[in-house]
């Protein structure tokens, strides 16, 4: 033989031999993973993150995957962008080791322990739990907790080798058998499109995607090895051993497997929650019938059904939707089926296979019920939440209730639990009784249902750069926040806002004017049109002392009448106001006394110095504008009067009309005129122009059947009421109906589905038209309607200066905006109330003080309050005046039961000052001549809003909706008197020796204003 032949044969003998070395080498390495356990172990050792001071600029997140969208992660990079542009900063942040960075960036799943379950956390200050929220609810905590007959199931269907013990360091995330069968049947599928396959992913792959992976499914090739690849490298985090690792992969699956979603309920993930939701049975009574023998038939019955449920959502995982929802006799089947088959490979015995076949799956009808909790008590976390989700931008509870997010609010439980305590027993005569809350101008036990009265207290603590949130609480049981989320008439609490509007004029008036000398003044004084303006001169002219403290002094004891006899011309019409107590009638009261005792007319006159005084500020002089006919402004006035109040109309009308047919609409407009064919004839040949004389006939006669008209009256008729004939504001004289609402029925029939707006739109010309004889009218009527709208331009004024001070409405323009008529709102009201004990500061108001999102995660980020500047928008000296003002009437005035309630440890009463309001809501209805034909409570509201010592403010209200409101006579003595009975509950934190929030320091202290 020649040497080429030996050469062949020992190179064609070498490569068997290294390919049979390479295979048995490959087939241990499949056996045991020992090459992988080392590799894979060293890398994941490398793959770390760490959290550190700052933010994090190359902080990475993901894009996908249902667990990292219901747990908010791939909306962080946002969240975190809309608190930084707020008043938050990050504080620490997630900074990840360049192995994991790397692997992240090449498009693998983050390596990490993950958790199971996650949700919102609210903390208060001190670290208390307020609310807690995890998701899934029920699960096995730890894998000792599982069942044997539950564990060996699930390895049985999805992942056999899984806990197998003879190679600790085995790979999870591959099953080289089922994966070898996956392959080989890839030219099937190919040929063959739409056969099922066996399935190749174990159970540590199907978590990866079911979590990670885009919408939960794999897509392809890619996404599988991405899977695999990620499984592989998870599995090996805490070294070569997975034992430990693979325990923990079938807690997960069973903990997380998706199981469709449920109306009522929401997604349903894990088998915990998948028994609760889909056949209602509780996960602990499953486990204790699993985990047992069953001595008697009646045990086995039960752990038989237990033992289905448990198989069938375990099977349906496969197909949630088709399985739980659209198909359960297929689920029942599939069950039936694996029943068989498990007690042949000893899975389980045949007697529970039997019970169990004997069994039928039979599903809750109804969602589950949610947890009952009370929104007494829950209502400040209620609160925070709903204010999170502006935040957060989070759309709704359910998805910010599952947001991996700790929180920590600026609440203090213990006193915040303490009030919720003693407004939970105020329904109780006895309780309230106790608390002094019975008696005149309070609560009548007998006559009164004291389970309809709502109770409301918000608290505040001034910090040096932002108020506080510490107690808000209410009695009533539903999720309505009346202090936030309400619009109540707050009554004379008004006056405090008119007050504070009247104290800046004064200032303004003191900067424009208390540097000049005497002469000037005098002619200041001449040339002024308005109240205030002629008194300011007056009174520099005369003053030895011009500072603003002084003025402001002065101001507080001008005088006003305090009669009823005067009717008032504002809001459109002639009024007149009364006072709370008749006594006052024939006063003339200084305004410190005015506001003391609440008294209703000097503030309405107030109120109608300050309006004189806007409306002088304007840029035409309103006396001119007035008194000279021709006055180019007139017409203006003239025709924004038209405009707004023919819009008025029209909305009016269009309400009437919207819903109706052409036909209805015609009937109706014609039922309201008196049935005169003249009229008649304008509203037919008005609204149907086009219509021809038969129509018009018809109309005339089956509208006036008694008036017999002829052929030729009926020709008359049409052709003199044409609407061509006569202008638009003629034909609505001519018909007896507003010339608007005329119009309108005439656009409907061309224009039946026309939206409001476009209704507005297009009779903007003829809203003018329609008030032709306003521009042709005496120079009274004129002057009453430009009246109107100096005085409209003057509250907008006044309004912009209330929403200075977080005034959160329009306000009605009239006087009776003085005495509470434009409503307000119990938190707007405290705001006042901080800028007022923070010298004319409007801090930002804190609810939240710290977010700690995805604790132990790579996306791990920390958010505390930045540096926040607050705004002035007082003067200290108005501030300052106004405190000494509100402690007048808590220490003399209407709230003086709450003098004394608070003490400092030194038994030195803590200064109170407040704003008393008592609001009598009511839809009054009028006859002919004005006579009031009746008058129907729609809710009685009483307020409180106050400042305690130089730290604390807040407001306190009681509130009765409905008629019933009727019934009830309480003032606003009440929520005084709730204040002063609360005081013990809320001692502990007013106590200026009590702990401060953490990281913030108290606001220095301020000497109390002396009266």
């Amino acid at each position: 033989m020649s040497w080429s032949f030996w050469r062949r044969s020992i190179l064609g003998v070498s490569v068997l031999a290294l390919t049979g070395g390479v295979a048995a080498i490959g087939m241990e390495e499949m056996r045991t993973s020992r090459l992988q356990a080392k590799l894979l172990s060293s890398y994941a050792k490398d793959m770390t993150y760490a959290l550190k001071d700052g933010p994090n600029p190359a902080a990475r997140y993901p894009t996908m995957g249902p667990y990292n969208e219901r747990l908010g992660y791939t909306a962080l990079p946002n969240q975190l962008k809309a608190l930084t542009d707020d008043m938050y900063a990050v504080e620490m942040q997630a900074t990840l080791s360049p192995a994991l960075d790397q692997f992240m960036a090449k498009g693998g799943f983050p390596i990490y322990h993950e958790k199971t379950r996650g949700g919102l956390t609210l903390l208060d200050r001190n670290g208390s739990a307020l609310f807690s929220a995890r998701y899934p609810e029920r699960v096995f905590n730890r894998f000792e907790d599982v069942p044997p007959l539950v564990a060996d199931t699930l390895l049985f269907i999805e992942n056999r080798e899984l806990l197998n013990t003879d190679e600790p360091r085995r790979n999870p995330a591959v099953e080289w058998e089922r994966f070898g069968a996956a392959v080989l049947a890839l030219p099937i599928q190919f040929i063959k499109p739409g056969t099922r396959s066996p399935g190749g992913s174990t159970l540590a792959t199907q978590i990866e995607k079911y979590r990670h992976s885009p919408d939960g499914q794999t897509t392809g090739a890619t996404e599988k090895l991405r899977q695999m690849a990620s499984a592989s490298v998870r599995a090996y985090l805490d070294g070569e051993d997975t034992t430990l690792a693979r325990r923990r992969i079938l807690v997960d699956y069973l903990n997380s497997t998706p199981l469709t979603g449920r109306p009522g309920f929401g997604e349903v993930n894990g088998l915990g929650d998948g028994l609760w939701a889909w056949y209602g049975t509780d996960l602990a009574l499953a486990v204790k019938a699993l985990s047992e023998p069953a001595p008697d038939a009646r045990s086995l019955q039960l752990k038989a059904l237990a033992y289905k449920q448990v198989l069938s959502l375990m099977l349906a995982q496969r197909r949630p939707s088709h399985y739980l929802i659209a198909d359960r006799n297929a689920l029942e089947t599939l069950a039936n089926s694996y029943l068989r088959v498990m007690a042949q490979a000893g899975v389980i015995d045949t007697a529970l296979r039997d019970a169990a076949l004997a069994t039928r799956l039979k599903f809750r009808d109804e969602p589950p019920p949610a947890q009952s909790a009370s929104f007494v008590e829950q209502k400040a976390p209620n609160a925070i939440r709903a204010r999170l989700l502006s935040m957060l931008n989070v759309p709704s509870l359910y998805q910010l209730d599952r947001t991996d997010v700790t929180v920590e609010t600026s609440l203090d439980n213990p006193a915040q639990q303490r009030v919720v305590e003693t407004l939970a027993k105020l329904n109780d005569p006895a309780f309230a009784a106790q608390m002094g809350l019975t008696g005149e101008r309070l609560l009548d036990v007998k006559g009164n249902d004291l389970s309809k009265i709502i109770y409301s207290i918000t608290l505040y603590e001034r910090g040096t750069d932002a108020n506080y949130l510490r107690v808000q609480a209410d009695n009533y049981d539903q999720p309505l926040d009346i202090n936030e989320g309400a619009k109540l008439d707050l009554g004379s609490t008004a006056k405090l806002r008119t007050l504070t509007t009247y104290l800046e004029i004064v200032a303004e008036l003191h900067t424009r004017y208390g540097h000049l000398p005497r002469e000037f003044l005098i002619d200041v004084q001449d040339e002024a049109s308005d109240n205030l303006t002629r008194w300011a001169a007056e009174w520099l002219i005369n003053a030895r002392d011009r500072s603003l403290p002084a003025m402001l002094d002065a101001a507080m004891e001008r005088r006003y009448s305090a009669s009823p006899a005067e009717a008032f011309f504002t809001g459109g019409g002639l009024h007149t106001f009364v006072n709370f107590n008749n006594k006052d009638n024939g006063s003339i009261l200084t305004v410190t006394e005015s506001l003391r005792n609440s008294v209703n007319l000097p503030f309405i006159r107030i109120m109608r110095d300050v309006v004189q005084f806007y409306t002088a500020e304007g840029g035409d002089d309103s006396t001119d504008i007035l008194q000279n006919p021709e006055h180019p402004a007139r017409q203006a006035y003239l025709a924004r009067f038209a405009d707004k109040e023919g819009s008025d109309f029209l909305n009016r009308f269009y309400n009437d009309y919207r819903k109706r047919t052409p036909d209805e609409a015609l009937a109706l407009l014609a039922s309201r005129t008196r049935p005169a064919p003249h009229r008649l004839a304008v509203v037919f040949r008005y609204v149907r122009p086009e219509a021809g004389v038969d129509a018009f006939a018809r109309f005339m006669r089956a509208r006036l059947p008694d008036a017999k008209l002829g052929d030729e009256e009926v020709a008359k008729l049409y052709t003199k009421y044409g609407p061509d004939k006569f202008p638009l504001n003629d034909l609505g004289y001519l018909a007896r109906v507003h010339p608007l609402e005329l119009w309108l029925v005439a656009h409907l029939q061309k224009n039946p589905g026309a939206k409001r707006q476009d209704v507005l739109d297009a009779s903007a010309d003829k809203r003018q038209e329609s008030y032709k004889w306003l521009f042709k009218k005496g120079q009274q009527a004129q002057n009453t309607r430009i009246r109107i709208g100096l005085e409209e331009e003057a509250f907008l004024r006044i309004g912009e200066s209330w929403k200075k001070f977080g005034y959160p409405f329009d306000l009605i323009p009239s006087f009776a905006t003085a005495i509470g008529s434009s409503a307000d709102r119990p938190a707007a009201l405290a705001e006042l109330m901080g800028i007022i004990l923070n010298d004319g500061v409007r801090q930002p108001t804190v609810r939240v003080n710290k977010l700690h999102f995805a604790a132990g995660t790579p996306y791990e980020a920390v958010v505390g309050l930045g540096p926040m500047d607050g705004k002035r928008v007082l003067k200290p000296e108005i501030a300052a005046t106004l405190r000494k003002a509100l402690m007048d009437v808590a220490q003399n005035g209407t709230a003086k039961r709450v003098w004394g309630s608070f003490k400092d440890p030194a038994g030195q009463v803590i200064p109170i000052g407040g704003k008393t309001g008592t609001g009598d809501h009511r839809l009054d209805r009028y006859g002919p001549g004005g006579h009031l034909i009746e008058s129907r409570a729609v809710n009685r509201t009483a307020t409180f809003v106050f400042y305690i010592g130089d730290r604390f403010f807040g407001t306190m209200t009681a509130f009765v909706h409905g008629p019933e409101a009727d019934h009830y006579r309480f003032t606003s003595a009440l929520p005084a008197q709730l204040l002063k009975s609360l005081a013990p509950a809320l001692q502990p934190l007013i106590d200026p020796t009590n702990t401060h929030t953490a990281g913030t320091e108290p606001a220095k202290p301020r000497p109390a204003a002396k009266l």
